[in-house]
């Protein structure tokens, strides 16, 4: 496919949001001292209920770290899409993948929080594709740049938090018979 055509068919995915992915559990105490437990954060006002309902939050509130954590999907299979559309990301990064940018990196990641989750919100999170770039040259190889931004609301439908995400699609430089 031609430079042009590919630009034309990531275009067609720009501003389009995936189906709301809903978290497979409400935030809870359990999963937030597991967290907090592998990562060393020591903060009592996710863990310690009497230290918590003195703070500002008056009460346990979930490290802003675990933000992504609540919606991944886990091992288990995904369920089945509602639509017949497949998800943009997965569209995107599949183009992408045809073109011969078949690695992949994180680049940055920044995230908005609106208010501390607190046990029992159950949240969903939406994602739609916000920018592809052109092709740019980096020290990784040639590649596109894609940017997407996830939202994430509770039960209720509120913001609670929001972030966008960079991933580096590139292409691999070849390898010598003896890499």
């Amino acid at each position: 496919m031609s430079p042009e055509e590919l630009r034309q068919r990531l275009d067609a995915f720009l501003g389009v949001e995936a189906e709301p992915l809903q978290a497979r559990d409400p935030v809870n105490q359990p999963m937030i001292r597991h967290w907090c437990d592998a990562v060393g954060d020591r903060n009592p006002v996710y863990t310690d209920p009497e230290f918590a309902k003195q703070s500002v939050f008056g009460g346990i509130v979930a490290p802003p770290t675990m933000l992504q954590a609540w919606t991944m999907p886990g091992l288990a299979p995904p369920p089945a899409r509602s639509s017949a559309s497949p998800h943009p990301l997965r569209a995107v990064l599949d183009l992408l993948d045809a073109a011969g940018y078949t690695s992949v990196v994180a680049t940055n990641c920044r995230q908005e929080y609106r208010r501390a989750l607190v046990p029992g919100d159950r949240l969903q999170v939406t994602t739609r594709i916000e920018k592809v770039s052109d092709e740019k040259k980096t020290a990784l190889g040639a590649g596109c740049f894609v940017d997407e931004v996830m939202v994430y609301r509770d039960a209720r439908g509120e913001e609670v938090a929001r972030m966008r995400f960079r991933i580096l699609k590139f292409r691999p430089p070849a390898r010598g018979r003896g890499a």
